[in-house]
Order: C-alpha cells, then structure tokens, then sequence
C-alpha cells in the first residue's frame, strides 16, 4: 500500500538548468521559498534571497552559514518534534495534500518570529524525493489568530503556485504570458564553452521572423539587429556575466533592436547564469521584453519636461529683465517727469522775468522730447513683439536717406560739440526698394546711441558702401558706425540686442533711455533679412556693421514724396475756418488756442456725432478744413469721416479733414488714410507741421489722401 501511494507522487525533473527558471518566478514573491531533501535533517536544495532576508542574513553565504543549510536548522529546538511530526504524516499519507504547518525561528539578531509553512511533496529524477515549501512571517497573524476562511485562500494561493512549479514549461508559459515576453537560452559545456544558443518562438515573433531558417539559433543572428550606438554596450554587459564568476551579476540592458517589419524597437533583456561549484556556467537563460512605448513615454515626459524647465527660465529670466526695466523707466520717466513739473512751477514763480521763463520753458519743452522718446521706444517694442509691424517698400534713394539722417542729428552733434561725418562710397545703385522709414529708423538708432554715448569732443563717423550684387535682381550694402565713445564690456556685448538691457543704469551713466533701442534696431534689420553686429571695448569706443540687401528700382522714377516738414514759411490764415473735433477738454485749449493765434477761426465738437452734425449745418459756409480726433465717446473718428463723406452736398463730402491723434504709428497713418481723411498729424501737436499742413490745404496741394480743396483730385 505504502508504494502504492509512493507511487501517486508527480516526478518532477529538477536540474541545474531549471534553478533560473525557479529563480525568476519566484523572485518577485514577498515571502520565501526553500526546496529540500525528504529524510534525516533535511538538507536544502535551493533557497530564494528572500528567505534569507527573513532570518535576517545579508547575503546567502551568511544564511548557509547561520542555517547549517538543513530544513531543520531553520525550526526553533522546541518545535522541531512538531514540525518533523508533520513531516512524515504527509510522506506516509498520499503526498498530493499541502501540507501546513506553523512554528518559530531565531533571527540572526536573536528575535523570535512565527512561520507558517506550506509544503508539498514530490519526487524528482536527480535529488529523490523532495519537499517544495513556501514560508510566510506569521507572527502578527500568530497573535489575532486568522480567520479560518483566510488560511484556506492562502493554502489554495500556495498550491497553485506549486503546481505551476511542476514542469519549468508551465512557469515559464505564464510568465511570458504576463510579461508578453520572448525567452532565449545558452548552454554550456563542461569546460564553459559556449555550445548552442535557443531562441523562443516568442521571440521570433516580436521582431517579424517565423522559423529557426528566417532567425537561427545563434549569436550573430542576435547581435547583427543591435543598434549601431547600442551594439558595444550591450554586447559588453553581455559578456561580462558570464565572465562573473561570483554569480552576482545579473544582464539586465535595454537596447534598440531592428525588427523586420517595424523598424528599431526598444527591448529590456535580462538573463542569469546558473554555474557548477567551481564557477563554470551552465546555462545562461533570459527573457525580452518589448518597452517601446514605455521608452516613447519616457521620451516624450523628458522632451516636456526640459520644455517646461526652458519655458521656466525663460520666464524667470523675462521677469527678471522687466523687474529691472521697470525700475529703469521708474527712474528715467520721473526723471524728465520731475524737470517739467519742476521748471513749470519755477516758471509760474517767476512770470515777471520773461528771460528766465524762456529758459525753463526750453528746458520743459527739452525733457518734454525726452519723455516722448522713452514712451515710443516702449511702444515700438510692444508692437514689434506682437507682429503688428510691416514692412511697406517703395523706390527711394539712399542717398537721400543720408541726407536727412545728417539734418536729423545736426542739432546733438552741435549741441556735443562732435565731430560728425556721412561718407557714401561709389554707389552702383543708388535707387533702390525698401521701406525708407524703417531703413532711416535703423541708422538713426545707431547713430544716435553713438552720439549719446560719446563724450564732448569726440567723433561719430558714418560709412556706407555697395559691397556687390544680391539674388534676384538686388544689390547688397554696408552700414558702419564708429564712435570715440565710452565702449562696452565683452560681457554687456552678448546681451546688447536683448529687450531692457543697458550695461549700467542712467544713474551711473548720466545716459537715460528704455534699453529698448537696440532691440527695436535689430528686430527691424530682421525683418529686412539682413544682420546687424558690433565691436566695442570699454574707453576706445564702438563698431555697429549693418549688412542689408535690397531690390534695385526699376522703372521711370517719379517724384517722391516730399515729408511735410516745417518749411518757414509764414502763411495768412485769418479768416479760415476749422472744425476741431476733440473730446478731451485740455487738448481742445490747447489746439484751439494755438489755430487762433495762427488767425483761424475755430469751432469745436466734443464727439463724431457732433461733428457730422456740425459740418451738416454748416452748408451756407462750409469749413476749410477739419481736424478729427480718432478715438472719441457716441463717435469716432473713422465712423464721422464716413458720414461725411456719404454726405449729399459735394461740398460738404469732400471736406478736407486730417486725423489729429495719438494713434501715431505708420498703420495708423495708412488706416485714416483707407478710410477717407486726407492726412494725418500724431500728438502731441507739432506746431510746425500742423501750420504746413494747413497751408498745404488751403493752397490747394496735394496732401498723401490724394485730395485737394473740397475733395477735388490732386
């Protein structure tokens, strides 16, 4: 009867190569597993790292060490009788049942803890019989007593995982099942060559390949997919496990590896070795995981994370520079700020001395150009920085461009007693396409920074050369800009085209200004398509080189456009009539006064409706002209000119009205212009321009709207 029952016992093949196998499924358990021999002391077999960690060993040589690497080392003295009672119950019954049992054991450290064992009975071809054993600390189970229904589902959980251990083909079905893994294998011979190299069928099939004839079963069949910038790495790692022979190392690499239908893929490898006594390997044995799209994630997290970490500094490193550029403005505003309101107190304190009146009066209106500066470089900016700047090209001569940059910074050099000059060399092409305004607005920026900065007594020079032919019908310029002036240090020169940046403050300095005009200088040659760079060391000056290419002008040249300057001329406006339209009741004195003292005769209207109504009446003796403020309350500017110009009367429709309004930038100009006004003048007032643009009206010529005397055709 007694072999009868012997008998029913599964025969399981334990072998050192199916040690990995157990190694790897057992690995991730959280309790231990021990396999050991069924008679005398019972010597162990196999023993996972985590039954050690629960004797409290560091290492599985200090475990064998502390164990004696019996069964019966591991039971407390006392409960050894128990525990080996047990034991040969289930031998001596039908072996198939799980056996359990509870009982202590003495850490390393000398605590005591509680155990409770679920074993299992077999028998294999190479150790005999042998028992299969899960343990599990107990001891806060030991002292609440777990319920009856938990210690079934626990036996049930453990003798299934037994009977997964049986055949290493089960365990490893079931890991590749979880995993979605590829399993491959190296043997061994008894001197540790390399003999034969298995891949798995699972394997094949992740990288595109059917059979052993598409993908043999050898290294180079592997290694020949590894990725060029992976291949050393890996191969590396490879070889260095099998050279380990402590047995410690463990491959574990990921690595890109061509597919043959989905290109590079990424594959985490891992394998052990398991070796004989004297350190020989036996088997080497691994699986392949595909991650690649774990490593697309990752990828993906990375590249948003230096995104955030890039946008993170950018916006530090922008609140930085406007923390210090509003405390720049702070100061240089206040600055010419405390000189107007200062000179003007001073000037109403002393209304009987008309030398001294005059004198603050020119320092008012001074400071007052200053302040005007300071807000147009700020708002220059914003409107470049938002895109709202165009380019609007037109035939025009550079030689004219020089010409007005020497009378536009006449009065500074003279005022700084500098030496100054413009040299033009030999000029293929004089007549050329671009927008003029932006052209002057670059060099005026660079040459004004260069008188600026550079003491009484010093030397401004202005050179400008055709450096040869461009694509497409263009040619290519030159524009130097040299200075005796105060120079920059290496350091300010990397940051000298950056928004608000100024090597020292205006305080230092005695030089005011936003910090914003190098900026606006280089954002404009941008947009031209050209380049703007400087030289400079600190007390021998500064070099600025702007290069730009523009399209030759071709065609008749026809009269370009005079700019309505001042001309000196003194013109007889008594008796004419305007029609200032105006909401804000200071700047209607203002104008006012200044058209009345011209000998003008004045009406006001507080809003476009007012307007249109005004010139409605005024049919018996229409205006000569009307001054239209744009943005006004019930009205604005642009929805009057319209009405009046959709106005029966001829007379009254073709008015002349100019926009007279703080909208001062070129878009402006262009919109009151589309919309049907005759020309436009920004605030504040400039008494020069505003009188030789009313004498151009009334003498009848041809103003930028194409518009002459009551609307007739220039």
């Amino acid at each position: 009867m007694r072999e009868n029952q012997k008998s029913a016992i599964p025969h399981l093949v334990l072998s050192e190569q199916t040690f990995p196998i157990i190694e790897q499924v057992t690995a991730g358990m959280p309790g231990g597993f021990f396999i050991y021999r069924a008679d005398g002391r019972g010597e162990l077999i196999y023993a996972n790292q985590a039954l050690a960690e629960i004797f409290g060993c560091d290492s599985m040589e200090q475990f064998r060490e502390y164990t004696g690497w019996t069964f019966q080392g591991l039971v407390h003295p006392e409960d050894w009788e128990r525990v080996d009672q047990s034991i040969q119950r289930q031998i001596a019954e039908n072996g198939d049942d799980l056996d359990y049992v509870e009982y202590r054991i003495t850490r390393r450290d000398g605590s005591i803890r509680w155990l409770q064992d679920y074993g299992h009975f077999v028998r294999t071809s190479l150790y005999g019989d042998v028992f299969y054993v899960f343990v599990e600390d107990a001891t806060q189970r030991h002292l609440k007593e777990l319920s009856e229904a938990r210690t079934a589902r626990l036996a049930q959980e453990r003798l299934e995982a037994l009977e997964a251990l049986k055949h290493e083909t089960t365990a490893l079905r079931l890991v590749h099942e979880i995993l979605r893994s590829g399993m491959w294998c190296v043997d061994f011979d008894q001197r540790g060559e390399m003999v034969r190299a298995r891949w798995s069928d699972d394997f094949r099939a992740m990288i595109g390949y059917h059979s052993e004839e598409d993908f043999p079963n050898n290294l180079e069949a592997w290694s020949a997919l590894l990725h060029p910038e992976d291949r050393i790495r890996v191969l590396s790692e490879y070889y260095a496990t099998i050279e380990d022979y402590t047995g410690r190392k463990i491959y574990d690499v990921e690595y890109r590896l061509l597919t043959r239908d989905r290109g590079y893929r990424w594959f985490r490898d891992t394998g052990k070795l398991s070796r004989r006594a004297d350190g020989t390997p036996v088997t080497y044995v691994g699986i392949f995981v595909d991650v690649t799209q774990r490593k697309q994630t990752d990828q993906e997290l990375q590249r948003q994370r230096k995104l955030l970490e890039g946008a993170l500094e950018q916006a530090r490193q922008s609140n930085r520079a406007k923390t210090v550029f509003l405390n720049n403005m702070s100061h240089d505003i206040r600055t010419p700020m405390n000189a107007i309101i200062g000179f003007t107190n001073l000037a109403a304190a002393h209304m009987d001395d008309r030398e001294l009146v005059e004198d603050y009066l020119s320092k008012i209106s001074a400071s007052s150009g200053h302040l005007l500066s300071l807000i147009n470089d700020v708002l220059d900016m914003s409107r470049i920085e938002s895109g709202r700047v165009c380019l609007e090209a037109a035939p025009c001569r550079l030689s004219r461009i020089f010409r007005e940059l020497n009378d536009m910074v006449q009065a500074d050099v003279e005022a700084k007693e500098l030496n100054f000059s413009i040299q033009a060399g030999e000029m293929t092409h004089d007549r050329v396409v671009c927008d003029k305004l932006r052209v002057s607005q670059v060099l005026l920026n660079v040459v004004s920074n260069a008188l600026k900065f550079t003491p009484p007594g010093g030397s401004v020079w202005v050179e400008a050369a055709e450096t040869g032919p461009g694509p497409e019908e263009s040619a290519c310029y030159e524009f130097q800009v040299r200075d005796t002036g105060i120079g920059m240090s290496a350091a300010f020169l990397r940051h000298i085209f950056e928004p608000f940046e100024r090597e020292r403050t205006s305080t230092i300095s005695g030089t005011q200004g936003t910090g914003l005009g190098m900026t606006i200088t280089k954002s404009l040659v941008d947009m031209m398509g050209g380049t703007i760079t400087v030289d400079s060391q600190p007390g021998k000056g500064s070099q600025f080189t702007v290069r730009l290419c523009f399209p030759l002008a071709s065609g008749p040249e026809e009269q370009e456009e005079e700019s309505l300057g001042w001309s000196g001329r003194e013109e007889d406006f008594h008796g004419r009539r305007v029609l200032l339209v105006e909401d804000n009741q200071l700047n209607q004195e203002i104008a006012a006064t200044i058209l009345e003292e011209a000998g003008l005769e004045v009406a006001v209207a507080a809003d476009g409706a007012q307007a249109v109504d005004m010139v409605r009446a005024s049919a018996g003796s229409p205006y000569d002209v009307v001054l239209m403020d744009l943005q006004m309350p019930v009205l604005d500017g642009y929805g009057a000119t319209r009405a009046i110009r959709d106005l029966e009367d001829p007379r009254l429709a073709g008015l002349p009205i100019i926009a007279m309004t703080a909208n001062a930038f070129e878009e402006d100009r262009q919109q009151v212009l589309d919309v049907g006004m005759d020309g436009h003048l920004g605030k504040p007032i400039e008494i020069d321009k505003l009188m030789d643009m009313l004498g151009a009206v009334f003498s009848g010529e041809s103003l930028p709207g194409g518009r002459t005397r009551y609307g007739q055709q220039g």
